[in-house]
């Protein structure tokens, strides 16, 4: 059996490629600064405790080599780095990078939309050859970038696949978009306002699609960098829309032309003025790839685990700290809500 490591196992993807690959005939350690394993996985996948920045402890467990090291949480350039000096004893790489590494064409992109006019405008869809940020050492995109590069430029000393995610979705998540209908539809609202008429699209992409593109990848290995992207793109009216459907609950939804028409409100995580679409043509090219499952087909197991969570820790910024620091607890301001509404009569 050929033998994979995946960093970052007990992860909302890694989770989901540890079972892909363990299912396609892998022998599969995954890896994560928990240990945790999971019990959806084969029993031959295992579980083992690893703080990726300890770059002996790394190595360790590549040991005499592995045929695989597939890479959920690189995040800094230390960590190309740290891959690219197994070269050598690996003999493939699937790395998990982001769409934020795009800009459009006047340099703007995900890191500018708080500046004025700081909101991008990209190409729908958007194709793996469009232009990113410059890459470098500090912001997300930039570093992503470096990474990119560092491990793409190894050529066959490491082929390695790099996968641009967009807006990720499905179990275990950590910065759950989901939870903004979810929480408000368990908190009794039937109200709510969405700026920019309802129609923003961040372009979804589930773990399970994730998953299958790392499986095809590991397959056929090679230097490249390919999109991450569900096959449907919905627009957040039509995924609250969804999500009121599967929670059983009748909502009425205010739509604003423009942005949010006061703080916070119909702001969601999913507002831009603006598309973001990703062209998937070249991973179908590149590794045959066909989606296994549709936005609206992973809703309801991602609905679900939501909802399970809340009712286990009901408090939404002790269950998801990190979406808590990420898109603020204004998300979830009622009385600023309420305020505006009652401002319109």
């Amino acid at each position: 059996m050929k033998k994979a490591l995946v960093i970052g196992g007990a992860g909302q993807i890694g989770r989901a490629a540890v079972g892909a690959l363990a299912r396609d005939g892998w022998d599969v350690t995954a890896a994560s600064l928990s240990g945790r394993s999971d019990p959806h996985w084969p029993g031959e996948a295992r579980a083992v405790a690893l703080d990726r920045d300890d770059d002996a402890a790394l190595a360790a467990l590549v040991g005499d080599g592995v045929d695989l090291v597939v890479d959920m949480v690189a995040f800094e350039p230390r960590h190309g780095r740290q891959l690219a000096a197994l070269a050598g004893r690996v003999g493939s790489a699937v790395v998990i990078s982001s769409c934020s590494v795009y800009e459009d064409e006047k340099g703007r992109g995900f890191a500018t939309q708080g500046e004025p006019d700081g909101m991008p405008v990209y190409p729908v869809p958007m194709p793996e050859s469009w232009r990113t940020v410059a890459a470098g050492d500090e912001g997300y995109g930039p570093r992503k970038v470096l990474i990119e590069q560092e491990l793409t430029g190894l050529g066959e000393r490491l082929p390695t696949t790099v996968i641009r995610a967009a807006a990720v979705h499905g179990p275990h998540c950590r910065t759950p978009r989901e939870l903004y209908f979810v929480k408000r539809n368990l908190d009794g609202r039937r109200t709510r306002v969405l700026s920019y008429g309802g129609t923003s699209r961040f372009h979804p992409s589930s773990v399970r699609n994730l998953a299958e593109l790392v499986r095809l990848a590991a397959a056929r290995p090679g230097s490249r960098i390919l999109n991450g992207a569900d096959p449907d793109c919905p627009t957040v009216a039509e995924i609250g829309a969804a999500i009121d459907g599967l929670m059983g609950v009748e909502t009425e939804t205010v739509l604003v032309d423009g942005g949010p028409p006061a703080p916070m409100v119909g702001d969601t995580p999913w507002s831009m003025p603006n598309p973001v679409e990703m062209d998937m043509s070249a991973a179908r090219a590149e590794l045959g790839y066909e989606p296994v499952t549709t936005y609206a087909q992973a809703l309801p197991e991602t609905v679900e685990w939501l909802t399970a969570r809340l009712r286990e820790e009901p408090d939404w910024t002790v269950a998801f700290p990190k979406m808590a620091a990420s898109y603020t607890t204004g998300i979830f301001d009622y009385a600023g809500e309420d305020a505006w509404l009652a401002s319109r009569g």
